[in-house]
């Protein structure tokens, strides 16, 4: 069975301020079109839908019109909802759409309930493991402690425990969306850390024949049984290497796996440009950058007069404008910005206490701070979706 692996979609979302809705429905006509051209038997949308839980409208006409246009191939499509995604906004009509072919999982009860297609081989069982918000779900899998790994771990004995009932030879594909231990990060996926832990292991997956991540935005490889797709286009600066694509994932009879990655169309190039003003408006090695979406970072010890108008004089598309003036860490210039730079909130809030008392929390004071915001950001949730 051939399957198209794909996730963070991130409807809605904008670059920098550039509205990129033109670029998303680029990105589903090359999707459609590779599911056409490749012979896809079943496409497999790993979270992250939206970009948000309430999202704008034409974000939501441009997956109805995804949707539309997957059915009309009348390739199977198998879809989770991720930790952007209001999981229940998503989820409304799934009994109805589930006949046109076009399977949406969201609710974390019917982890181990697959989604079973059938080849020249047998069945192939599809599980859908949307994103699981350790605080808001661990009564459903019956855990004491609400973290990612114990969740995950829950879900997946679900997973292993269905897949024990069905005949000898199936194979078995689990879409998941979740941090995993070995995946690289960039700069625009949300934290979803709890208990002061984000990351679980690849070993939580073991036992089935193709794991289909969702949530980190490049495209990476794990296993060879456990990979992310990575989103379709940039979302951040962070993503300037990222070579943008699918995976087409061919799994033979006996759940062997070999894959190849399919590009996506690339809107335009990403540069992180680095320099005094003057060095960059003036260094002929830059000139292939002059097309692209710039972050330029000044390293002027003085902030120059009208840096942003200068620079898209030689690079129009400057998307982002970061001043970094080259001096000593302890110089009293240093910005607020750049000392908390690569922190996280717990370690920002124990540094605050540190300020505050002359002595940082001890381990119980930690355990508090940690609960609290493990707290907030699952009533952030919940109050999202409730709107």
């Amino acid at each position: 069975m051939r399957l198209l692996h794909t996730s963070d979609w991130h409807l809605g979302r904008a670059f920098h301020r550039v509205n990129m809705l033109g670029a998303q429905a680029g990105f589903i006509g090359h999707l459609v079109e590779t599911v056409r051209e490749h012979a896809v038997d079943a496409v497999v949308v790993s979270g992250d839908v939206y970009d948000r839980a309430v999202p704008p409208l034409a974000a939501v006409e441009l997956f109805d019109d995804a949707l539309h246009r997957l059915a009309g191939l009348g390739v199977p499509t198998v879809m989770i909802s991720g930790n952007h995604d209001s999981a229940r906004r998503l989820g409304v009509g799934a009994g109805l759409i589930d006949r046109a072919g076009i399977h949406l999982r969201t609710d974390p009860a019917g982890c181990g309930t697959p989604v079973v297609l059938t080849d020249a081989h047998g069945d192939v069982a599809f599980y859908g493991l949307p994103y699981l918000e350790p605080a808001l779900v661990k009564a459903e899998f019956g855990v004491e402690k609400a973290g990612h790994e114990a969740v995950l771990g829950a879900a997946m004995d679900r997973v292993r425990a269905d897949l024990a009932t069905r005949a000898r030879g199936t194979r078995s594909v689990v879409l998941a969306h979740a941090f995993v231990t070995g995946g690289e990060q960039s700069d625009s996926e949300r934290d979803i850390t709890v208990g002061g832990v984000a990351a679980v292991p690849s070993g939580v997956f073991d036992g089935v024949d193709y794991v289909a991540l969702g949530h980190l935005h490049g495209c990476q490889t794990l296993t060879e049984r456990v990979r992310y797709s990575g989103s379709p286009l940039p979302y951040s600066f962070s993503e300037h290497r990222h070579r943008k694509s699918m995976w087409l994932v061919d799994l033979d009879a006996t759940g062997a796996v070999s894959a190849e990655r399919v590009d996506c169309p690339v809107p335009r190039a990403l540069a992180r440009l680095r320099g005094t003003l003057a060095d960059l408006l003036a260094d002929p090695e830059l000139t292939p950058h002059e097309d692209a979406w710039v972050e330029a970072t000044l390293t002027d010890p003085v902030r120059p007069d009208e840096p942003m108008a200068r620079l898209t004089e030689r690079f129009p598309h400057t998307l982002s404008l970061v001043f970094d003036p080259e001096r000593a860490p302890e110089a009293p210039g240093v910005s607020y910005a750049r000392r908390l730079a690569d922190r996280s909130d717990q370690e920002i809030a124990e540094d605050f206490v540190a300020h505050v008392r002359g002595a940082g929390p001890d381990s119980h004071e930690q355990g508090v701070l940690r609960d609290a915001f493990d707290a907030v950001r699952a009533d952030d949730t919940v109050r999202e979706v409730a709107r």
